[in-house]
């Protein structure tokens, strides 16, 4: 079992607004993660510096993070970016801790979510790895679909082990097995996530898991049992990638992952009043 010192709750309001069928007003995208920054998670993937045509939604991404509160928060601030101008543009703000970059295990996925080839997303994370250590920061590598695919790519232990050591040969620190579509079962994480912890011991495996209301539990519970120290989710479960399917699951709800992981005892320092006032901003926001 997971220690609780070990737990990084990364709260992800990007991945619920980017996909939104309306455009949310700057102003209220600061206003809700201003809030965010006052709950107590560990990072906040706040927004992505990518092709305005591609993600609308994320084309005021400098903008909001100009009026953001981080100074006075625990929470680290995390972009996502999808090649090299990105990632130039992402590290030139003190204000961002993290990048990060999806790397689908996919070939299919890569080249429609980045329009590149696994090779060529290789050299790319390891321009943006660079890019990261000259600017201190911290590069986190999302292996999206890290728990099979739709398009009849091979998934096998072998596919798993092969992308995961280009990534930590490259430097990569931090891996997130993203469960892109909502496939995911319990087996499949704990296959994953036990194919990984082992074989990189100084490496942090987190997960970002699709669910429904009828499968979280299942499935959260066999991240923390397989040892997974890093989980992403969103408040009320919105979100998910508008570059996978046009059904989609959601990501899973932050507030069950905090209800759960608070019974297990593996986290604390949440604040109760600031969870509350953004789960009711969230039900204004996301309608």
């Amino acid at each position: 079992m997971t220690s609780a010192k070990n737990i990084q709750l990364v709260e992800c309001p990007r991945d619920a607004m980017q996909g939104w069928k309306h455009f949310i007003p700057t102003e209220q995208k600061v206003e809700y993660i201003n809030s965010l920054l006052q709950v107590g998670f560990h990072t906040i993937d706040f927004g992505s510096f990518v092709s305005p045509k591609a993600i609308p939604q994320m084309a005021d991404t400098a903008d909001v993070l100009k009026k953001l509160h981080y100074a006075d928060s625990g929470s680290a601030l995390l972009s996502i970016v999808a090649n090299l101008r990105g990632a130039e543009e992402a590290v030139s703000y003190n204000e961002i801790s993290y990048l990060g970059f999806p790397f689908s295990l996919s070939p299919t996925f890569q080249l429609r979510n980045t329009n590149s080839t696994m090779e060529e997303s290789v050299k790319r994370v390891e321009e943006i790895q660079n890019l990261c250590v000259n600017h201190n920061k911290k590069l986190v590598v999302y292996l999206s679909m890290g728990f099979g695919n739709p398009y009849g790519d091979a998934y096998t232990q072998e596919v798993l082990l092969l992308w995961a050591d280009e990534m930590v040969q490259r430097g990569i620190t931090i891996l997130s097995l993203a469960d892109t579509v909502g496939l995911a079962t319990p087996a499949q994480i704990s296959f994953a996530l036990n194919t990984l912890i082992p074989k990189y011991p100084d490496t942090t495996i987190g997960v970002h898991l699709h669910s429904t209301p009828f499968n979280w539990k299942e499935k959260l519970e066999a991240a923390v049992n397989a040892g997974c120290t890093r989980i992403d989710g969103a408040l009320k479960g919105i979100g998910g990638c508008p570059m996978a399917q046009d059904d989609l699951v959601g990501n899973m709800n932050m507030e069950w992952i905090i209800g759960y992981l608070q019974e297990q005892g593996l986290v604390k320092n949440i604040n109760e009043a600031a969870l509350e006032k953004c789960l009711d901003m969230s039900s204004r926001i996301f309608v």
